[in-house]
């Protein structure tokens, strides 16, 4: 693993985003029966999830976000000098999603924007890649939006990825700071598991066409075409045994206060606690109402299930993400005093607002 260490920037605050639109275990008993949506909903820990009807984009739950923090924050739009998406269901192929948010939010031409193309792990590589940014850059203040709507990506009748996945979209404010403690990072891949968790077709190694579009039966019974998420469950459970726990395990001191990891599902993350022996109050599991929500699932879960703490004081947390790819990445860093606004729900009419 790479280790790299940060210095000089702070998380200002973190708000969140979802669609109004809400799938409880109703919507998987009509898909796949009553017994087994009660065996889906007691294995994954998860009785709901806000998910999109098909209109809204990650962009549009981010941009929500962003407007509900700067206005939290009190921040002077000329200031914010950088802006970094992370996203795998971006709006476009081209252009970069982030320049057409940077549009959106009234940003300035000043503004150095990006888009990063990571999943699970995407939040913790865009944390690193903004604070490194603002330790050797001219920046002074920036936004971190990560997201994904996987919904819009997920055949509904593949047990492996339905009862799992939600939207979400989140901001994190970043601001220079020369007292701040650093950040200290993991990180790692291995590209041998690009086939355990990926969308096969769409992209120009494959690209969509009739027979791509087509949903079939494949393994145990799921039924989705080669445009659709594939997840190889056992073969992801399998990586985070073999990569994640060695890395919670390197980063873990006696001084961290909670231990925030990707939102997989309960199962992962209780078994993870199990071997790591870290305590329940420490170990944050906030998805049974949002679901596994990709790269938003870590500022997702501290909105959710520490916000009051982090509000009110400082907290030594250790974050880290791990997914597609394989990708993993882990953080330990002071967090808080944070302004957190409450989450904000987005109705399927403000999908593409801006372009109307």
């Amino acid at each position: 693993m790479a280790t790299a260490k940060t210095s000089g920037s702070r998380i200002a605050g973190i708000a969140s985003a979802v669609p109004e639109n809400v799938q409880t275990r109703e919507h998987l008993a009509a898909a796949f029966g009553e017994v087994e949506a009660d065996k889906l909903v007691n294995a994954v820990g998860i009785r709901s999830r806000h998910v999109t009807e098909g209109r809204l984009c990650t962009s549009d739950l981010c941009y929500a976000a962003a407007e509900r923090l700067i206005a939290a924050l009190a921040w002077d739009r000329q200031s914010i000098d950088l802006l970094i998406f992370v996203t795998q269901t971006p709006d476009y192929l081209m252009p970069a999603t982030s320049a057409s948010l940077q549009s959106r939010l009234g940003l300035p031409k000043t503004c150095a924007a990006l888009d990063i193309n990571l999943g699970c792990s995407g939040f913790v590589y865009g944390l690193w890649s903004a604070a490194a940014m603002m330790t050797t850059g001219p920046f002074r203040r920036a936004l971190l939006l990560v997201g994904d709507t996987i919904t819009r990506i997920a055949s509904p009748a593949d047990r492996a990825v339905t009862p799992l996945f939600g939207d979400a979209g989140t901001a994190t404010a970043l601001e220079r700071d020369d007292a701040a403690p650093p950040m200290t990072f993991e990180l790692g891949t291995d590209g041998r598991g690009e086939r355990e968790l990926m969308v096969a077709a769409g992209g120009f190694r494959t690209p969509r066409g009739a027979e791509t579009a087509v949903r079939s039966e494949r393994e145990s019974g799921n039924v989705r075409s080669d445009e659709d998420l594939f997840m190889n469950g056992a073969e992801i459970f399998n990586f985070t045994q073999r990569e994640v726990r060695p890395l919670i395990q390197s980063m873990l001191t006696a001084d961290v206060d909670h231990v925030v990891l990707h939102q997989a599902n309960r199962f992962i993350l209780q078994h993870l606690a199990k071997r790591l022996k870290v305590p329940d109050e420490k170990m944050v599991i906030a998805l049974e109402t949002y679901g596994n929500t990709s790269s938003a699932s870590i500022p997702l879960a501290l909105t959710t299930g520490i916000s009051d703490s982090l509000r009110s004081g400082s907290r030594r947390l250790l974050l880290a993400g791990f997914g597609s790819g394989y990708s993993w990445a882990g953080v330990t860093l002071e967090c808080g005093p944070l302004v957190m606004p409450d989450i904000v729900l987005v109705p399927e009419s403000a999908a593409g607002a801006h372009l109307e």
